[in-house]
């Protein structure tokens, strides 16, 4: 497929800090070079706000939809169906999923489109976890040795995690399969795993990592913030962490 539009989907609750961080990332992204002539669609689904959150999405030229879920899953759908609607349908169009505490690097929809035209459905892509100024933490270090164990030292890593932060599909294929659930936590690997039932081609890469928060205070209980909190919970130093993640293939963590 060669596509002709790109809707990408940040749903965002109470991320009136952040937020700005990312869509400046995704704005960059856009104009790559390479997505000339494609044109590129921002929704950002503000669920259940307190804040600013839509005012800033809207400041910042966002298409802004204010739904009332609290469901993550619900918002991402909420977005993808109000992205369709403005783009004119799914032919031709891919939808690039990200968060409003990440920032993705400026070839990340460059390397979304390239893979969209090799053939593939879907890509599944990595996080890393942003550090402070004064480089890693141990956090962080924890982190980067569990996430990335079973990488091997040379060749493509088709690692086993699933990020609503850094995923791409198809339309078409989205809606085939019914698209994001209605979940609260793991709509992102829910989606994925009924891509790969119904036989679409789906890509898991680590080439082009999206850079996300490494905060401790979660939006979502069981989702990549618990995760971390988990990690760095005094009481689990000795013997690592449980796995507080949902499971595919592998071990996912989620974000």
């Amino acid at each position: 497929m060669i596509p002709r539009a790109v809707a990408v989907v940040v749903p965002a609750h109470n991320e009136e800090q952040l937020l700005p961080h990312a869509l400046r990332s995704v704005r960059v992204a856009a104009a790559h070079p390479l997505l000339r002539g494609v044109r590129v669609l921002t929704v950002v689904a503000a669920d259940a706000c307190s804040d600013a959150t839509a005012a800033v999405a809207h400041d910042a030229g966002t298409s802004t939809l204010t739904v009332h879920e609290r469901n993550v899953g619900r918002a991402r759908a909420a977005g993808v169906a109000r992205a369709l609607e403005l783009l004119g349908g799914p032919v031709g169009t891919w939808i690039a999923s990200t968060d409003a505490d990440s920032t993705v690097p400026h070839d990340w929809l460059a390397h979304h489109l390239a893979r969209a035209q090799e053939g593939w459905d879907a890509v599944v892509g990595t996080v890393t976890t942003a550090v402070g100024p004064g480089g890693p933490t141990e956090l962080a270090l924890r982190h980067h040795a569990l996430y990335t164990a079973s990488r091997p030292p040379v060749g493509p890593w088709p690692h086993p995690h699933v990020h609503g932060a850094n995923l791409g599909v198809d339309a078409s294929a989205y809606l085939a399969v019914g698209g994001f659930p209605p979940l609260p936590l793991g709509e992102d690997q829910a989606l994925v795993a009924a891509l790969r039932c119904n036989g679409h081609r789906v890509l898991r890469t680590a080439d082009c990592p999206v850079v996300t928060s490494a905060r401790l205070v979660p939006r979502a209980q069981g989702g990549f913030g618990h995760y971390l909190a988990a990690l760095a919970a005094p009481s689990e130093r000795e013997g690592g962490p449980e796995d507080h993640s949902l499971r595919d293939d592998g071990v996912n963590i989620a974000k």
